[in-house]
């Protein structure tokens, strides 16, 4: 059985949304960062960096939130989730996947951790998070107009995909995102109803439920 180590509303919950999805047997492993289990040898042995998530598929341990999702499309189960490989719309599956990863998300962690890039005690801290948070706006104003341009309900237009379930986790950690530095994605006119129908997916409704996520939710 695949198992999932998470932690509430960490990048896990992008991976454990999808499990949802695919109506799969798996099994959730609580990694209490809040003791800093993530940091424990037993944990190391699966990720050294000491990140979350890791997913163990049978002799198979992986890191890294991206290879986590591109691995779970890559199943029979999870194949409804992603283009068809070899289509455009795969490429662009791809683009927008490592732009989520490698752009938005790395950005966002400047914002979360900001003590990671600077000297400790540094009186830069409040100005990292502020650019962060601008930053981070310029990146949901793109993905409103992606909505916005082709008119559909999902990042890819018609096609709900895993590019939806990584976009609502990126724009759910916005949510405390205050003006004049930033604004959360729910006061963009595109991705307002984007997250509400996300929202209203079951896969989703039982990802937070079994988290025990506090509102706000997005």
């Amino acid at each position: 059985m695949i198992r999932l180590y998470y932690y509430p509303s960490n990048a896990s919950i992008a991976p454990h949304i999808l499990l949802e999805e695919m109506g799969i047997a798996f099994q959730l492993e609580l990694v209490d960062r809040a003791n800093n289990a993530h940091k424990s040898p037993e944990y190391l042995r699966l990720n050294p960096n000491g990140l979350i998530p890791v997913l163990v598929d049978g002799d198979l341990v992986l890191y890294e939130t991206a290879a986590i999702v591109l691995h779970l499309v890559d199943t029979p189960a999870g194949a409804p989730f992603a283009p068809r490989v070899g289509t455009h719309a795969r490429a662009h599956f791809y683009k927008w996947l490592v732009w989520f990863t490698n752009t938005v998300q790395a950005t966002q962690l400047m914002y979360f951790f900001p003590n990671q890039y600077l000297r400790p005690g540094s009186d830069a801290v409040t100005e990292l998070e502020e650019v962060a948070q601008a930053r981070v706006g310029g990146f949901l104003k793109q993905m409103d107009d992606v909505l916005a341009g082709h008119g559909g309900p999902w990042m890819l237009g018609e096609t709900y995909s895993a590019l939806d379930i990584y976009a609502f986790m990126l724009c759910r950690w916005t949510r405390n995102y205050t003006a004049p530095a930033g604004r959360p994605a729910r006061e963009h006119a595109h991705l307002a109803p984007f997250l509400q129908r996300m929202l209203e997916r079951p896969a989703v409704h039982r990802a937070i439920a079994t988290e025990r996520l506090q509102p706000p939710l997005i």
